[in-house]
């Protein structure tokens, strides 16, 4: 009997462990105009509109961080943009190259978009903290 009930007893803790929390940190922002936003994104949400959790952030020095909080184990990246004039997105110039500073996790940024398999990272039944740069 204590068995089966020591049996229950991690299956069930295994279920009813929180969820986890992700730190993200930019360490090189550029200058405090503006804000910060941070998105949570799955494959799905990749480039594709808002992550599936979003964090603005104002800017105090060149740090900024933030934490996701009851984030599921799972597939993840983020992308994090510097919204110099605060209208909630991506500038460009009339070239189509961005006019605002941004980033994605895993530091990924080859020419042309960032890519969500170069960018994706596994988020465990762990907190995990990501440095990213723009």
């Amino acid at each position: 009997m204590k068995t089966l009930s020591f049996i229950i007893a991690v299956l069930v803790s295994t279920f009813l462990l929180p969820a986890q929390t992700l730190t993200v940190t930019v360490e090189n922002v550029l200058n405090e105009n503006g804000k910060v936003l941070f998105s949570l994104h799955t494959e799905e949400t990749f480039m594709k509109g808002p992550g599936i959790k979003n964090i603005e952030a104002a800017i105090d020095g060149k740090v900024v961080t933030v934490t996701f909080e009851d984030v599921e184990p799972g597939i993840y990246a983020i992308m994090v943009l510097h919204d110099e004039n605060e209208n909630n997105r991506m500038d460009y110039e009339l070239s189509g190259m961005p006019k605002e500073a941004y980033g994605a996790s895993n530091n990924s940024m080859s020419f042309g978009p960032p890519q969500f398999s170069e960018a994706k990272f596994e988020l465990k039944k762990e907190n995990k903290e990501i440095k990213i740069r723009f």
